[in-house]
């Protein structure tokens, strides 16, 4: 949900805080569950934000490992071989 983002991405969290106020306003009837869950968990979700922004990112990407691995490709993908300088 992009909506999402805002409150994860956000600089502070107060400004977090706010970004989840417009999220509850905008999604709190269709999602009330997941809102309240979200409510309740705050101190938790949101322990992140101690963290400087750079760190915070690969916090929230769940994918940040297959990322790391894509680069990695993308790096060795062009390469035929990797030779030895010695042979066994």
């Amino acid at each position: 949900m992009a909506d999402l983002k805002p409150v994860y991405r956000a600089d502070t969290k107060a400004a977090a805080e706010l970004a989840l106020d417009e999220l509850e306003t905008k999604w709190g009837e269709k999602y009330p569950i997941v809102l309240e869950s979200w409510r309740s968990k705050w101190e938790l979700l949101s322990a992140y934000f101690r963290y400087p922004k750079a760190i915070r990112k690969p916090i929230y990407t769940t994918n940040a490992v297959e990322a790391v691995h894509r680069q990695f490709r993308k790096l060795t993908k062009t390469k035929g071989a990797f030779l030895m300088k010695t042979a066994y």
